[in-house]
């Protein structure tokens, strides 16, 4: 139990300290739940091992992340079915997470410049443009059909999109 605790107390700490919001696999318990349930990828890393995709890495205090500079997630349940401890729901048939793109005001889109590789990238068909008057489009992402997989952060030639829970409620942001 101490050691739980320890590992608690650095993953609080790790947050504290700022930087963006870690986000656990895929189909990945409450988070305090996940922390205590998860023996780290120093100890284990069995889900990280088991990535197809090799998304998964150690994030603060050692525990598994998704880390979409290194790709996609395509949902296919390896990091699920590979972990030994009770980290992740057991049901895969549910949305894997409620995160969406989010896209930013240094998007070359709103700008005026066409871009459109994000929603190239999309298979889902989450991202549309709504032109802008004088030139430009607003990016709109559709939070009822995108996955959150991240398949839209690698090609954005300006870093502008990020994956992160929804801001607030309406089909698009």
């Amino acid at each position: 139990m101490a050691e739980a605790t320890t590992r608690g107390r650095r993953a609080l700490f790790a947050r504290l300290r700022g930087g963006p919001a870690q986000l656990r696999p895929p189909w990945s318990i409450d988070d305090a739940d996940f922390t205590e349930a998860c023996r780290g990828t120093a100890a284990c890393n069995a889900c990280v091992q088991a990535c197809p995709q090799a998304i998964l890495t150690a994030g603060h205090a050692g525990y598994p992340i998704v880390d979409f500079a290194r790709g996609a997630c395509t949902f296919c349940g390896a990091c699920v079915q590979a972990c030994p401890e009770p980290c992740f729901q057991t049901d895969l048939r549910g949305k894997a997470w409620v995160v969406v793109a989010h896209v930013s005001q240094v998007c070359v889109e709103q700008k005026g410049v066409s871009c459109r590789m994000c929603a190239d990238a999309c298979e889902a068909d989450a991202i549309r443009f709504r032109p802008k008057l004088g030139g430009g489009s607003t990016v709109l992402i559709d939070r009822d059909a995108c996955s959150g997989c991240g398949a839209c952060l690698a090609p954005c030639p300006v870093k502008a999109i990020s994956i992160a829970a929804p801001i607030s409620i309406g089909a698009a942001t």
